[in-house]
């Protein structure tokens, strides 16, 4: 049994297709069918169903899922372990929401450059969701998320609260306003980000938790995006304060609502059993330095 074939095996049971499993794992077609027969002939044991391009588990596949998993799991921890050796130069791949990569980060990975020069640090920037299947799944050795994540297999560290603002563009009525609530908030256009998002969801809970469902207008994959709209004069938002550049202020407006702040918090999450590389120990340690700068929050 080679470790390419299990490999192969776990793209084709997460991807439910033999093709996206070639293409995810960089492999021809036939070659990854060949060697998930031969691993199948080693094991004695039918690992799917072929449903015509559908590719089910059959129930030794499921078993042998977990297993799988688990030795990539253990090589790939091994292979980080012995990559902490002296001498060697270290590398790590840390995610980081769409909300805060942005702002957080350039200066993140300059400082490194500087303070931790045989770092290699390999940035990932989705949504929250998605970083935290990728910390289970070993990809990210750490995420810099909103929380609260919930999952028995992560370990959370809360970094700092972050204060959520309104934001208006100068044509819109609510900038002129010298107080707005949430009350003045109820008919207005949202603009928010996508649904995988979970500042969008946030705002959802907050407006829900007044008695309103946010009237939303517009859809928006970046952040930039949801300024440019709301510049314009078209709706609002409501944005993490890191987000807002002086350059903004030209043409837009952050206030705080009167009667309730919404804010957030930032931290970082690892998964509990996975190998902690001196790198990612030096990266956190610099991430921690960093986020009690004023500037940072």
């Amino acid at each position: 049994m080679e470790l390419q074939q299990l490999r192969y095996f776990i793209g084709v049971a997460e991807t439910a297709n033999f093709t996206r499993a070639s293409e995810r794992c960089h492999v021809s077609q036939p070659s990854l069918s060949q060697q998930i027969i031969n691993l199948e002939k080693e094991l004695k044991h039918k690992l799917f169903h072929r449903l015509g391009r559908k590719a089910v588990l059959t129930e030794a596949g499921t078993v042998f899922l977990e297993r799988a998993r688990r030795i990539l799991f253990e090589v790939d921890d091994s292979t980080r372990e012995l990559q902490d050796s002296p001498g060697l130069e270290r590398k790590i791949t840390v995610g980081a929401i769409t909300t805060l990569a942005p702002y957080l980060m350039p200066q993140l990975l300059a400082l490194c450059r500087t303070r931790l020069p045989h770092l290699q640090v390999n940035l990932r920037e989705d949504f929250r969701s998605d970083l935290t299947k990728a910390v289970i799944d070993g990809e990210l050795d750490l995420a810099i998320v909103s929380l609260p994540v919930k999952d028995p297999r992560i370990s959370v560290e809360p970094l700092f609260d972050e204060t959520l603002l309104l934001v208006v563009g100068k044509p819109h009525p609510l900038a002129s306003k010298p107080e707005v609530t949430t009350e003045d908030l109820i008919n207005q256009t949202f603009i928010l980000l996508g649904t995988g998002s979970s500042l969008a969801s946030q705002i959802q809970r907050f407006c829900g938790d007044h008695n309103f469902e946010p009237k939303i207008g517009y859809r928006c994959a970046q952040v930039a995006t949801v300024k440019a709209l709301v510049a314009l004069g078209v709706g609002i938002s409501i944005l993490p304060q890191v987000a807002l550049a002086a350059e903004d202020r030209a043409k837009i407006i952050a206030k705080p609502l009167v009667d309730r702040t919404p804010t957030r918090e930032i931290g970082i999450i690892r998964h509990l059993q996975r190998y902690q590389s001196l790198g990612a120990e030096q990266f956190i340690g610099l991430l921690r330095e960093h986020v009690k700068k004023p500037a940072a929050r």
